[in-house]
């Protein structure tokens, strides 16, 4: 169950330019961290998916272990993670999150 699991983390990370696993969903997510982040990638504009954690406890916990990251909401972009909410913010802050992003779509 455990590599069922860890392999379709792996097809939704390598399916999607940008996927967020988070708490909720972004037209009701469930936690703050999780609303912070969906924010940011509002205003970035570009196309973005995500996961509800909340909806597979196993995923939830599996996603914490493929990333070796404690915290939801995780930020993959092409297939690499790119951090946590505290991490976004920063980069977001700094622009360089905008060009991660617009890199990604180039």
């Amino acid at each position: 169950m455990a590599d069922e699991i860890l392999s379709e983390i792996e097809q939704e990370i390598n399916g999607n330019k940008v996927l967020i696993y988070m708490k909720g969903t972004p037209v009701f997510p469930q936690c703050g961290f999780s609303a912070a982040t969906i924010e940011i990638f509002r205003e970035l504009g570009q196309p973005f998916e995500t996961v509800d954690v909340l909806a597979s406890p196993e995923k939830r916990d599996a996603i914490k272990r493929y990333s070796a990251w404690p915290t939801i909401p995780q930020v993959y972009v092409d297939g690499k993670f790119v951090g946590g909410c505290d991490i976004i913010h920063e980069l977001h802050e700094r622009g360089e999150l905008k060009q991660i992003i617009d890199q990604a779509f180039a």
